[in-house]
């Protein structure tokens, strides 16, 4: 097939085509074809497509869980957005920068950088943009131990949403206000939103969200005390995280899987799944991930009374989480050596 002759044209398809590797999860491809067009962006020259494929190559290494390439993109394009007075381009770009920090566990920068970039999205009137990030703000608050204020978000979100027309988004939705309750214990009312997510993300063909809502069902299976159905599930998830090589997405099933194991006393199955997770989280880089897969083992280390490894496990799990300042977790281990 011979190339466009008008380089414009040519970035505009080449864009389209990662996109749909984006969605398919398949972030090697969509970080060559987004590199692509920033050299072309480049030679043109189009100060404005230069932004937006820095913002796509920030959102390829974020995927491939690259969190330091994704912030440098994201601050570039950040840079190059302020410089033109580009007000959507330069949301876009501090919304991506909340996106990472929160994906390393820097949630009181996360916060700042979503409501420079919500002001903005409203001073566009920009609804995409804002329901968008308002979404990741939620998803802070839940994981900062505040659910009940990310649920009265995500339920305004929602509705948002549908007024948008926004299908892809609502199942996104859907999954937060699934993850919210689970956080506050209401495991019925969590399994019925992350059901609800499924058949949307089926009809978008959005295999990675698919693949988070599965974990997330098996997650409330094994939590409702079911764990023979949480393992079949997790088992699946598992091949399609492997088939994706989605590495961050795989760690986290295989230390639900060892949970899994834990809850039933199969502490070697357990432990196998725990090692091989820490190992992958430790590739990443991923304090967060890492931190409380070792909780996790330290607690199946002092139920079986093995308190020098289990308080080795929660030292380490500590030093991590102070690294990254996230305090709920610092609390929670603290709780945990003081049980030892």
């Amino acid at each position: 097939m011979s190339q466009p002759s008008n380089p414009v044209t040519q970035w505009e398809q080449r864009r389209d085509e990662a996109t749909r590797y984006y969605k398919r999860g398949e972030f090697q491809e969509y970080l060559a074809l987004a590199t692509e067009n920033l050299k072309l962006a480049r030679i043109i020259p189009d100060r404005a497509r230069e932004g937006y494929a820095l913002n796509d190559i920030g959102l390829a290494h974020l995927g491939c869980w690259q969190p330091e390439k994704a912030l440098d993109c994201f601050n570039e394009a950040l840079t190059l957005a302020q410089e033109f007075g580009n007000l959507r381009a330069e949301a876009t770009a501090l919304s991506n920068l909340g996106s990472t920090y929160s994906r390393i566990g820097k949630f009181s920068l996360a916060l700042a950088s979503f409501e420079k970039a919500l002001q903005i999205f409203r001073q566009l009137e920009d609804a995409q943009g804002e329901v968008s990030t308002l979404n990741d703000v939620a998803l802070v608050y839940t994981r900062l131990g505040e659910p009940k204020r990310a649920l009265l978000l995500q339920n305004q979100i929602l509705a948002m949403r549908r007024l948008l027309g926004d299908f892809s988004g609502e199942a996104t939705t859907l999954n937060g206000i699934g993850f919210a309750y689970s956080a506050l214990g209401q495991q019925q009312q969590a399994l019925e939103y992350f059901q609800a997510a499924l058949p949307i993300q089926k009809a978008v063909k959005n295999i990675v969200g698919e693949a988070t809502t599965w974990n997330n069902i098996a997650s409330i299976y094994s939590d409702l005390g079911q764990p023979k159905q949480a393992l079949l599930i997790y088992y699946q998830v598992l091949l399609t995280r492997r088939a994706l090589k989605d590495l961050s997405g795989e760690a986290t099933t295989l230390n639900n899987l060892g949970f899994t194991y834990n809850s039933i006393a199969n502490h070697s199955q357990a432990l196998k799944y725990y090692k091989q997770a820490i190992a992958i989280y430790q590739e990443l880089g991923d304090r967060l991930g890492e931190s409380s897969t070792l909780l996790n083992m330290g607690s199946l280390y002092a139920t079986r009374r093995r308190k020098k490894l289990a308080l080795s496990c929660y030292l380490n799990a500590q030093e991590l989480a102070q690294e990254i300042e996230y305090q709920p977790l610092v609390d929670k281990v603290k709780q945990f050596i003081n049980a030892l």
